[in-house]
């Protein structure tokens, strides 16, 4: 049975962030993640997951400014000296927390950028940073994002991804499939997670096409945990949606999926 983990930048937003990891816990979450815990202290987050019997699943390195517009530092050339000081700062929070898995979010490309140039500056962040990381037990990962939540975004489809991290050529970086992202930018989840899941190192949820609670909209979820469990995935899944309404009460797809065994049966 998959091993869920809670998104908490987009869950239980109802109440202040270091509250949310006593929610998760409750609604029986073991694993919880987040976009960036920058704003609280590392020993902060480290007492709240000890006081809930947490695990940190995922956290993001800082990605530059968000407010204006920036989303990730890793492919954007010139800003080098930046991506290394945030990966500094992110395995800080890593050794105090405890987390094992960081991503290193591309970037939206700049106005005239070129992407061969984006390309190779990506690829030499992520080889320094994958050896840097390696040293203090982490992966790396990156994640193919949706041109439609995220335009001019610069990685966008899981082989390119695959085929980024074989370039890089370290073992401590691997991919990051977010199954919402995947599904609007390619579909036939099945065949690529046949493909690909032996490099992924972490996978997200969300329903299609409006990025609410995954028991609604297009993709089959009970299909694809089962599949997860045939293919022997034994990372975690990061619920990252955005609720219709109250976080707890939209968690009746999990409470079915835990009920049942983590069997899809008949009419799921």
């Amino acid at each position: 049975m998959p091993r869920f983990a809670a998104n908490l930048t987009l869950l239980y937003t109802d109440r202040p962030f270091l509250d949310r990891f006593a929610a998760a816990a409750a609604d029986g979450f073991e694993a919880v993640e987040c976009l960036f815990p920058y704003d609280h202290p590392p020993e902060a987050i480290a007492k709240r997951l000890r006081e809930c019997g947490l695990t940190l699943a995922l956290m993001n390195l800082p990605p530059g400014d968000w407010a204006a517009g920036e989303r990730g530092l890793a492919a954007l050339p010139g800003r080098e000296v930046e991506f290394r000081q945030g990966l500094e700062r992110a395995l800080a929070y890593a050794r105090a927390t405890g987390c094992r898995r960081l991503h290193a979010m591309a970037g939206v490309a700049p106005p005239g950028a070129a992407r061969d140039e984006m390309h190779r500056t990506f690829v030499e962040n992520l080889r320094t940073a994958a050896r840097r990381a390696a040293k203090e037990g982490v992966t790396l990962t990156i994640e193919p994002i949706n041109l439609r939540d995220m335009p001019g975004y610069f990685l966008n489809f899981q082989q390119q991804a695959h085929d980024i991290v074989e370039e890089v050529g370290e073992p401590a970086l691997a991919v990051q499939m977010d199954l919402y992202h995947c599904q609007i930018m390619e579909g036939d989840l099945t065949r690529r997670l046949e493909r690909h899941l032996p490099r992924v190192a972490h996978i997200q949820i969300a329903g299609v096409p409006d990025r609410h609670e995954p028991d609604v909209g297009e993709i089959h979820y009970p299909w694809v945990f089962d599949l997860l469990d045939r293919l022997g995935y034994d990372g975690y899944v990061g619920c990252e949606y955005r609720p219709r309404g109250d976080t707890s009460a939209g968690l009746g797809w999990l409470r079915r999926w835990r009920a049942r065994g983590g069997q899809a049966g008949e009419g799921a």
